[in-house]
């Protein structure tokens, strides 16, 4: 059941990411569609800062499910919200 409510958390915490990143490369990305702006984005080197932007929504997340007295789905977005971070470690070094 832990297990569960902590996956849960983590799916929710990596679709909070991508909706985060579709909303900063829309923003920023000069009416540039979605997929253009990602590899302009690679190829420019500012691609790890764009996905941290990304993961501003994970705080909404995380917020919603302590105020619901999720721990463990907000523990599970906690988790998300790391491996984004090491992921976009790998990616600037």
């Amino acid at each position: 059941m832990i297990k569960n409510e902590v996956i849960i958390g983590f799916l929710v915490g990596l679709f909070a990411n991508i909706i985060g990143l579709f909303f900063a490369a829309t923003l920023l990305g000069n009416g540039d569609d979605f997929i253009t702006v990602l590899k302009t984005a690679s190829a420019e080197g500012f691609l790890g800062k764009l996905i941290s932007l990304g993961a501003i929504l994970n705080l909404v997340a995380f917020f919603i499910f302590i105020k619901k007295k999720q721990d463990y789905r907000a523990r599970g977005v906690l988790l998300a919200t790391v491996c984004i971070a090491i992921f976009t470690f790998i990616i600037n070094f």
